[in-house]
């Protein structure tokens, strides 16, 4: 098979480091990808959220298949544009990206679906929701657009709900509708499944780390690290996620005619009273599938095939015995003001049970520079948790540009331990 991975984050370089390992593939593409897929396929400048440019892309290369990674194509439209054209793709059309792209619709599908969910109210009006924010105190903000996994603010009483009620409201287009939620306490988890619009798979469960210091201090980030699988969803418990909430949310899109088919990831928070729905995001997380590819003990690219086809037979995944932990490297600024064009070394003496995602590095003249905030993803396998925590922070200790920064805890809670 013929393969075009549309992306160039960490979670695109991952995604290509697996497929490039099917027995059934023949060639490889990434568009635009980075430095690290530049190792495994052909890189081709086309930008990922362009429908028709993708869709020439795509006949060019003579793809059997398009595996869209990030959440902008998507929403964009890229899936809708590659099925007209009668190119198979992995990943939801536009509809229903809806899932990631508007929080209010989200809320709604949940509400329909009889999923479990917190308690709240979406707004236009930024005076009505501050009124709200000032009556109940501690919220959950949320802007109902795409913002780069930073539109979400959990507010510790009135005047910090009414702060993150302004400054989501002043994103543009993302905040112009802003979601209100209480706040639920417990521990986060993702649950990602792999979806035909019908059936699905589950992959492992995962725990980001989406604080950017230690212990859950400092700002909200994209991720800055994950392990899996993370012993909060037991497979009892990870079944049961399965059953209450993709399959109900994947019957209620295909009763409205928008079928999910994709990487559908329920973010979670595991209540004392169960899982509930924090948010859906419509393709894999970023840093999750980077432990979850290398947590997977059979080949992925039928998987991903067969769930764009619409021929999915579902049964459980083969997932390697011990734990997968990721540790993100980001430039200083981040996530606000990242510092880019730095050098960036050690990374090629890294090897073993480890893996180097590449998310924000170029090359110039011939040296490898940071060129985003998440710059690499360090990834190690272990027997143990406590073995792939060790094993990823070994590696990370191998690396160096100036000002790096990163998370020491990674893995820690699923140890018991709030500290490494």
């Amino acid at each position: 098979m013929r393969v075009l991975v549309l992306g160039s984050g960490g979670r695109e370089h991952a995604l290509a480091w697996k497929l490039a390992q099917s027995p059934k593939l023949t060639a490889l593409i990434c568009a635009p990808g980075n430095p690290g897929t530049a190792t495994l396929a052909e890189n081709r400048p086309v930008a990922a959220d362009r429908p028709e440019a993708v869709v020439a892309l795509a006949r060019d290369a003579r793809a059997d298949l398009v595996v869209v990674g990030p959440e902008a194509p998507l929403v964009a439209g890229v899936a809708d544009a590659l099925r007209a054209a009668g190119i198979p793709v992995f990943g939801p059309d536009a509809a229903a990206a809806r899932l990631e792209g508007s929080k209010a619709f989200a809320k709604e599908v949940m509400l329909a679906s009889g999923v479990r969910t917190a308690a709240g109210r979406a707004f236009t009006s930024v005076p009505e929701a501050e009124a709200w924010a000032r009556a109940r105190g501690s919220l959950v903000v949320k802007a109902d657009g795409l913002a780069a996994g930073k539109g979400v603010i959990v507010a510790r009483g009135a005047d910090e709900a009414v702060e993150a009620v302004r400054a989501l409201s002043a994103l543009g287009e993302a905040g112009r509708t802003l979601v209100l939620e209480e706040v639920l306490d417990g521990e986060e988890v993702s649950v990602i499944a792999l979806c035909d619009g019908a059936r699905y798979v589950l992959l492992p469960p995962a725990q980001d780390h989406k604080r950017l210091l230690d212990g859950d201090q400092g700002p909200n980030t994209g991720g800055m690290g994950v392990y899996c699988p993370a012993p909060v969803l037991d497979p009892a418990a990870l079944a049961r996620v399965g059953e209450e909430v993709i399959a109900p949310v994947l019957r209620t899109m295909s009763a409205r005619g928008t079928p999910f088919r994709g990487a559908l990831y329920a973010g979670l928070m595991v209540t004392r009273d169960g899982p509930s729905v924090l948010e859906f995001n419509a393709r894999f997380g970023d840093p999750e599938a980077q432990v979850l590819v290398m947590s997977l003990g059979e080949d992925l690219l039928p998987w991903l095939d067969a769930c764009a086809r619409g021929t999915l037979v579902p049964r459980p995944l083969e997932v390697l015995p011990g734990a997968s932990v990721g540790v993100v490297l980001a430039s200083p600024g981040y996530p606000t003001s990242p510092v880019t064009g730095t050098p960036i070394s050690g990374v090629d003496r890294i090897g073993g049970s480890c893996q180097v995602f590449h998310a924000g590095t170029a090359l110039r003249d011939g040296t490898l520079v940071t060129a985003g905030g998440r710059v690499l993803t360090v990834c190690a396998r272990g027997p143990t948790l406590a073995e792939a925590r060790a094993n990823a922070y070994g590696a990370v200790s191998r690396i160096s540009f100036e000002g790096m920064q990163y998370r020491r805890d990674i893995g820690a809670r699923g140890l018991g331990a709030a500290r490494p």
